[in-house]
């Protein structure tokens, strides 16, 4: 599965982005995630969705703000996030997995090329 993310850019503190990730071939097996990596530190996960879509994963800051979907019908996966801060500032990466704890771990099995997103305050 190749994945890409796209959807990322620059927007006001406060402000919104979608971000979307396009999967080359079928998702409906596959627990979906997106995973950051901020200016300067290391990957870090943000949100997991289950297969099936019932199941979601959110990690602490960005919980109430961020939510994470999925359409398998189009092999695709968002993330919208509102209330933006210019902490979530970071290159956002999509990835699949079979495994839902691995996944959630940065053990994803696939990985996308990330979007970058700047927050400015």
């Amino acid at each position: 599965v190749q994945l890409q993310a796209s959807g990322g850019g620059l927007v006001q503190a406060g402000g919104s982005l979608r971000l979307s990730c396009a999967a080359s071939s079928t998702i409906v097996n596959y627990n979906m995630g997106w995973f950051r990596q901020p200016p300067g530190k290391g990957r870090e996960f943000v949100a997991s969705i289950a297969w099936g879509g019932r199941t979601s994963y959110y990690t602490d800051s960005v919980k109430g703000r961020f939510t994470i979907s999925r359409d398998d019908a189009k092999n695709a996966m968002y993330l919208q996030m509102n209330s933006l801060k210019p902490e979530d500032t970071a290159v956002y990466y999509c990835s699949a997995g079979e495994d839902s704890s691995l996944l959630r771990r940065l053990e994803g099995d696939y990985w996308g090329k990330g979007t970058l997103v700047t927050v400015s305050s």
